[in-house]
């Protein structure tokens, strides 16, 4: 009795991994060696790896994935068409472009764009600078609404000779076209 309750268990345990094996067989594409997969066969292994993921929170997502914010209309000034830019650059990337009056070469220029941005950081407006030219720098900002705060303060710097937003050229104290172009020296 004891052989075949014995012999019966293993015939039951056999069939069940074979069962289990043929449920699991992988894909035609699968068996393929990994240098000779296609883009299509790397993309079903990605949408594979990811099946069982939670999705990501908002605020987690990638800038291009995550939900637009809503606008309040109300608030924004009819006519006034940079408060509409406003409310919609809100929690988006914005970059600007910032140059310095005359030809003030790298280091100078470096040294007045790192004051600006350490000023900007102290009324709590997060700038990234980098320097694209020996007289231009562009300031990035995580929240573009920040952006014409921080314009409204650079106009007014006589080192700044104009900012651009989104193409629009905002002319500073020491613009030539204003006719108050000082010497910039530090």
């Amino acid at each position: 009795m004891k052989e075949i309750l014995l012999f019966v268990l293993i015939g039951l345990t056999s069939t069940c991994l074979v069962y289990s094996k043929k449920t699991k067989e992988k894909p035609e594409w699968a068996k393929k060696d990994i240098r000779d997969y296609t883009d299509a066969d790397m993309e079903r292994l990605l949408d594979q790896w990811e099946e069982d993921e939670e999705p990501l929170e908002p605020d987690e997502l990638p800038e291009h994935l995550k939900p637009l914010p809503s606008i309040d209309l109300t608030k924004v000034k009819q006519d006034d068409p940079e408060s509409l830019l406003q409310v919609t650059k809100k929690g988006r990337t914005l970059m600007t472009f910032v140059q310095v009056a005359g030809n003030p070469g790298r280091e100078v220029t470096e040294t007045v764009t790192k004051l600006w941005q350490s000023s900007l950081w102290n009324n709590h407006i997060q700038a990234e600078r980098y320097l694209v030219d020996d007289n231009r720098a562009i300031f990035l900002y995580k929240d573009g609404s920040q952006a014409w705060i921080a314009k409204d303060f650079l106009v007014e710097q006589p080192e700044c000779e104009s900012v651009t937003i989104e193409s629009k050229v905002y002319q500073g104290k020491n613009h030539p076209k204003s006719g108050t172009v000082e010497k910039v020296e530090l």
